[in-house]
């Protein structure tokens, strides 16, 4: 037990974030990220910062200060350097969406992007995403789910237990819309579709703006 135990911290701390920042880092996702970063303002809250992958698209001169919540220390400490590259102020909060630190109403933007297939207490996150965000302020997100072609889905739902294991808890069969609606936001706008050059059983998007 021992040895399998360090095999998989090895893999949690040195493997996995290269991995998960290369996958996050393709074209097709990096320019889903390019169509909803911009939009942000004011005092931003990106959930699942990770690497920084979104700090090159921000509009600088609409935003005020980002913070940047993520449990991994291991993926932040590129966060910095991002955002010292892009000239974003940024603030780090090293936890789990569960239990944010901030006041309530507090946040203009939440920001989340390919996170919300991983936060495991999916419910008690996006009720304290709700509880920091202003009343007139905007949860801008872009994420991969459940795919509305039954045949899909379904090929989703069996190969997902193996694709958390290796992708660090990622599903791939989620309703997006629905675990955002269930917290009683209201969906302003949203696309959705398959992203090109992406396999079709992780690939399908659903990106737009909700408000309490």
């Amino acid at each position: 037990m021992g040895k399998r135990r360090l095999i998989s911290n090895f893999y949690e701390r040195k493997i996995l974030p290269r991995l998960c920042n290369c996958c996050c880092g393709l074209g097709p996702i990096e320019k889903q990220r390019k169509k909803i970063v911009p939009s942000a303002k004011g005092v931003v809250l990106e959930i699942g910062i990770g690497t920084g992958l979104n700090l090159p698209f921000y509009m600088k001169n609409n935003v005020s200060k980002v913070i940047g919540l993520d449990p991994s220390e291991s993926l932040t400490k590129y966060a910095k350097i991002a955002a010292k590259d892009a000239g974003i102020d940024l603030e780090l909060i090293h936890s789990g969406a569960e239990n944010i630190n901030l006041e309530n109403d507090s946040i203009d933007t939440v920001l989340i992007t390919y996170t919300l297939c991983t936060i495991p207490d999916i419910e008690s996150s996006v009720s304290e995403i709700k509880r920091v965000l202003k009343n007139d302020g905007n949860l801008i997100f872009c994420e991969h789910g459940k795919s509305p072609d039954r045949y899909t889905a379904n090929i989703q739902s069996l190969i997902n237990p193996i694709w958390g294991i290796i992708f660090g808890g990622c599903n791939i069969n989620r309703d997006i819309p629905k675990i955002i609606q269930d917290a009683d936001f209201k969906i302003d706008s949203m696309e959705q579709m398959y992203l090109p050059g992406t396999p079709k059983f992780v690939g399908y998007n659903y990106w737009g703006v909700a408000k309490k």
